[in-house]
């Protein structure tokens, strides 16, 4: 069958198998395995190290599991962006080898999208795996699990979480071709979301502005600010899309109470001030709806740089 008459999706697994090799080769697909593992372990240990610290007891925690984001939380969705997206342009760019790539008969496109569903691949793979080992160890160290039918969606929620964070990736080095650049700059983004925004919505009450950008939101109470007795906390953001759909599911009365904290408070009740409040199901549909806007827009102004890149031979 000669090349023109080879169909696009033929090509496009071409390039998928092409990429997922290369991860292999490069020990990268071990590499996510490893630190998935790593930090699944801590999050399982984290409850028996703080008990061999301080000598309380490990008390059963029956929705450990679904309330345990595959093991991961913001940072840990960061990082795997990062090592899942990095080079996956820039990387060809910096070793010469988009060069031969784009001299087979496969167009641009092709390219691009193959090697963004490699990097789905690889990342679902790898979440699988996370799944399985928290779904089991949650089972050993705290004891029988509630709503396991509903792990799926933490799966779900983990996956877009990440996406998001591995289309910016892809933007930086799709425009810098610099693996480094596209690190660097997705870490600048990260910090600025999670610790000046954090800022801006504990001490400005300006939370609101954390809901329209990828991160982990701001903080909020489901019920009434805690006096004595403290609600369940969420987080509003794309960080936090599966255990938020799992806890809808749950109590999907739920009314989400923002706050901000009053540095000059003379006692304990008047620490935070309440802001407004909404119904849960707003804030998992804003934060679905702004991981995907964010998505289409870093993967879409990725794939016109790419397709227009100037390539030295």
């Amino acid at each position: 069958m000669s090349a023109s008459h080879i169909s696009w999706t033929t090509k496009l697994l071409a390039v998928v198998r092409y990429e997922i090799l290369w991860n292999i080769r490069k020990k990268k697909f071990l590499g996510m395995i490893v630190v998935a593992f790593a930090l699944a372990t801590l999050s399982l240990a984290a409850s028996h190290i703080v008990s061999a610290i301080t000598g309380a007891p490990v008390e059963p925690n029956p929705n450990f599991v679904i309330n345990s984001n595959v093991g991961l939380g913001g940072f840990g969705f960061f990082l795997f962006a990062i090592v899942t997206a990095m080079n996956t342009i820039s990387g060809e760019f910096e070793s010469g080898t988009i060069v031969p790539l784009l001299a087979k008969p496969i167009s641009r496109t092709t390219v691009f999208f193959g090697k963004l569903f490699a990097a789905f691949l690889t990342l679902l793979a790898t979440y699988c795996f996370l799944m399985i080992y928290m779904t089991i160890g949650g089972f050993v160290v705290y004891g029988p699990q509630n709503n396991l039918h509903l792990v799926p969606l933490s799966l779900l929620g983990a996956l877009i979480s990440t996406l998001i964070w591995i289309s910016a990736v892809l933007l930086l080095g799709s425009l810098s071709k610099s693996s480094l650049i596209a690190a660097l700059g997705a870490l600048g983004i990260w910090l600025g979301t999670t610790i000046i925004g954090s800022i801006l919505g504990a001490l400005a009450g300006q939370g609101w502005i954390l809901t329209y950008i990828p991160g982990s939101g701001t903080s909020a109470f489901a019920g009434e600010p805690p006096s004595l007795g403290v609600p369940p906390a969420v987080s509003t953001g794309t960080d936090s899309i599966g255990p938020n759909l799992i806890n809808y599911i749950l109590h999907p009365s739920w009314e989400v109470m923002y706050y901000k904290i009053n540095i000059g408070a003379t006692t304990p009740g008047q620490m935070l001030e309440s802001l407004y409040s909404e119904p849960f199901a707003n804030v998992i549909l804003r934060s679905i709806a702004v991981a995907l806007i964010y998505f289409i827009i870093f993967v879409g102004t990725s794939w016109y740089v790419f397709r227009r890149a100037q390539v030295a031979e």
